[in-house]
């Protein structure tokens, strides 16, 4: 008989050791197949070289300007020329061109897709020579500081899971958007102001709705949503004092209330009340900093000339570039401005040219203002839409009013500064403007070369949530190097 040991109130003997021990590493070597990354350790230890707050290598931008126009402005009258469209003008889109490709339900039930061609002539500017329409004739002239890419393309397919999937990587919401990654990878370059801040404008044509979900922090930390800017007198909605509230009563007020909160931070653990806490501080230091940054009358008379004369008025377009320029100089990591009326689906010549007269000008002050400040090359300023439209006209057809209908197998975007190749355009489609024939650019890679240019890396900027790690660009993406300077 094999010698039993006694201990802790159990019975062994060699033979039951022996049993037990082979159980408990056939356990080990099983779920070592079952789960490869088991024994790899924490999250930190996957990307240990990533420090929230500080850039992963030395990075060609410090912030982003992004000016997103908010329901898809046609390609085929601003950045992507297609002659053949007027020689074929009424004639049926080929079948071999189409392919088969998904169509809305609002051209589902067309019997015919006859192409259109631009209603507007377009001509070839600086030392690029780059095709511009002439809807955008201030564009034209900073066209060698810019990059076109007109070989964008996206699976979505209309407004809502297109602009979401832009903004957060994914087309179901709940997601964090691109300004709070940039916000949670790199932090605030000014403590009196958030890191990321929203401006809303509309034009007169056909607009989409845009929702908070846009900005929102999603998982991370709600320090990292949004600050929407309005055009009110409080730019930021309940920062001023109550009235009969001085600044050392709302000292005291939030003093106490900061002693409670880190009382249950203690007690729970709960991370949100610690970004409450700094929610609560940064309100208060933004009681002085946002009247300052906000105030746009001290603007000399040449920037107005500039920007043009609505950039007085707030809450237009022109307005928000400048507050977006301040912002940025400011230190505000990533300025989100949205614009709405670019969905043409019908009247597209007047609507279009409305939406260019209100766009144009201040787009491109922006970008000379940012470069003769000597800011262009530490900030990213970007211009474009959730997808494209298509070649072949939306219902009736007439030589000035015509329609054209969601189209996200190519488009136009451009992006100026931030470390990005100045004059030149990236990209090509076919001679209908409807399928990509060199350089496609998704939506996902377009995002990894953002973030490239803050000096983060899209594959290590990683938050975990309910067991997965997540990040901008899901499990895709990489960054086009040959965009980069």
């Amino acid at each position: 008989m094999e010698k039993e040991i006694i201990e802790h109130g159990l019975t062994y003997n060699r033979r039951r050791f022996l049993s037990s021990l082979s159980l408990g590493i056939g356990s080990i070597a099983l779920g070592s197949l079952l789960i490869p990354d088991i024994f790899k350790g924490s999250q930190s230890d996957d990307v240990a070289d990533f420090i929230p707050g500080l850039p992963m290598f030395a990075p060609k931008a410090k912030r982003v300007i992004y000016l997103f126009q908010n329901g898809a402005p046609s390609q085929l009258e601003s950045f992507d020329y297609k002659p053949k469209l007027r020689d074929m003008w009424g004639q049926e889109l080929p079948a071999s061109v189409r392919q088969g490709q998904k169509l809305t339900g609002m051209t589902a039930g067309q019997s015919s897709f006859p192409l259109v061609g631009s209603y507007y002539d377009f001509k070839q500017y600086g030392e690029s020579r780059a095709w511009i329409s002439d809807l955008f004739p201030y564009t034209a002239k900073i066209v060698d500081d810019l990059c076109i890419v007109r070989s964008m393309y996206t699976e979505a397919i209309n407004h809502d899971p297109a602009l979401t999937f832009f903004q957060t990587g994914a087309q179901q919401g709940n997601r964090p958007s691109m300004g709070a990654w940039v916000s949670y990878g790199l932090g605030s370059e000014n403590k009196n102001l958030p890191a990321f801040t929203v401006l809303l404008s509309k034009g007169k044509g056909n607009g989409q709705g845009v929702y908070s979900k846009l900005w929102t922090n999603g998982f991370l930390d709600s320090i990292h949503q949004g600050v929407q800017f309005s055009k009110g007198e409080d730019p930021v909605l309940y920062l001023s004092d109550p009235s009969g509230l001085n600044r050392h009563d709302r000292r005291k007020m939030l003093d106490e209330v900061s002693k409670l909160n880190h009382m249950s931070y203690e007690e729970f653990g709960d991370p949100e009340i610690s970004a409450k806490i700094q929610q609560y501080e940064m309100a208060y230091r933004m009681q002085t900093a946002v009247p300052e940054v906000t105030d746009l009358s001290k603007e000399p008379d040449d920037i107005v000339k500039m920007y043009g004369p609505d950039c007085l008025v707030p809450g237009t377009y022109a307005a928000n570039c400048l507050l977006a320029r301040k912002l940025s100089e400011n230190g505000v990591r990533f300025v989100q401005l949205y614009h709405q009326g670019w969905d043409q689906h019908g009247r597209l010549p007047p609507e279009m040219a409305t939406q260019a007269k209100d766009t144009d000008q201040a787009s491109a002050a922006l970008v000379t203002d940012l470069k003769q400040r000597g800011l262009l090359d530490e900030t990213l300023v970007i211009w474009g839409g959730e997808f494209g439209r298509t070649n072949y006209s939306q219902g009736k057809l007439e030589k000035d009013n015509y329609g054209r209908d969601h189209h996200p197998r190519c488009f136009s975007i451009w992006m100026a500064g931030g470390g990005i190749k100045p004059g030149i355009v990236y990209g090509e489609t076919d001679d209908f403007g409807y399928n990509i024939v060199s350089n496609p650019v998704h939506v996902h890679d377009f995002q990894a070369t953002v973030l490239n240019q803050l000096g983060l890396d899209h594959e290590k900027l990683i938050y975990k949530h309910l067991g997965r790690r997540y990040r901008l660009t899901d499990v895709s993406g990489k960054v086009v190097r040959d965009l980069i300077a």
